[in-house]
C-alpha cells in the first residue's frame, strides 16, 4: 500500500506540466501530510522540480515553514 506521500509524489509528478496545478497540488500537499513527511516531500520537490519551480517551491516551503 503506497502512503500519503507516496501518492502526492505521483500527483505532483503527473502535474508538473502546469504550473498552476502543481501549486494546487504542493499547497493540498503540505495542509495533510505529517511535519516529517513535509519535510521529505521538501528535499525530495526540490531533487526533482527545482529546476522549473525554484520559485514557487520556495514561496510555499518559506510559507509553511512559518506556519510551523
Amino acid at each position: 500500500m503506497a502512503t500519503m506521500l507516496e501518492f502526492i509524489k505521483t500527483v505532483l509528478v503527473k502535474v508538473s506540466f502546469d504550473k498552476k496545478l502543481f501549486e494546487k497540488e504542493l499547497r493540498k500537499a503540505l495542509k495533510v501530510l505529517l511535519p516529517e513527511d513535509v519535510k521529505r516531500l521538501k528535499t525530495w520537490c526540490y531533487e526533482h522540480f527545482n529546476e522549473k519551480y525554484h520559485v514557487v517551491l520556495n514561496q510555499y516551503f518559506s510559507k509553511h515553514q512559518l506556519a510551523l
